[in-house]
């Protein structure tokens, strides 16, 4: 069975639809843990509920960015993951980092590949929508080879309207649902690839 870490820096929705996907059966996935940089992050009590390893890796005063990278690297790499899944991970990454976890990271973003990329997708998106500028926006599944914003090959992709009664919080909560689904269709592919250990005869 594939093993999951799953990095947060918030509340976790989308932690949580992966916890209840794999204990529910419908995604064959082990998370091994919960990952967050936020002492008081939502993910971190979700996981908790449920019996998952629920780790917090807070960044030292003054600590330069690779080192805690080196540091969170060594945390995750102890549950040995099959992938590394950034599920509301609002940190951008160094190879300090990214370099143990080749080709297994990976991370969902509210955007269709090459459109707004880091924070506040989904607001910017319904601020164009207000503009003029467009009719819909979308999410993405990526993964996360180097220290680029967004930008890494994609998994997946899926286009999501922008109605002309949208308000952000309507917006937002379609964006989610789309979220939910297609990093789970994702992971369910991805862990499906994942090779079964052989075991020697007696």
């Amino acid at each position: 069975m594939a093993r999951l870490v799953l990095m947060a820096s918030g509340n976790g929705s989308n932690v949580q639809a992966i916890i209840d996907a794999a204990t529910g059966g419908s995604l064959v996935a082990d998370v091994a843990a919960v990952v967050s940089d936020q002492a008081d992050a939502g993910a971190l009590d979700r996981a908790r509920s449920t019996g998952i390893p629920a780790v917090h890796v807070g960044r030292r005063p003054g600590e330069a960015r690779p080192d805690y990278d080196a540091r969170l690297a060594d945390v995750v790499a102890g549950f040995a993951p099959d992938y590394v899944v950034l599920a509301g991970w609002m940190r951008l990454l160094t190879m300090a980092f990214l370099g143990w976890f080749p080709e297994r990271v990976v991370n969902l973003h509210p955007a269709r590949p090459g459109e707004l990329p880091g924070t506040r997708s989904i607001e910017r998106a319904w601020q164009e929508a207000l503009a003029g500028e467009r009719t819909s926006t979308g999410v993405m599944v990526h993964l996360v080879p180097d220290e680029g914003v967004d930008d890494g090959p994609v998994l997946a992709t899926v286009d999501v309207p922008i109605q002309p009664d949208d308000t952000l919080d309507s917006l937002a909560a379609r964006v989610h649902r789309a979220e939910h689904e297609l990093l789970f269709a994702t992971l369910a592919d991805l862990c499906q690839s994942v090779p079964v250990p052989t075991r020697s005869a007696p």
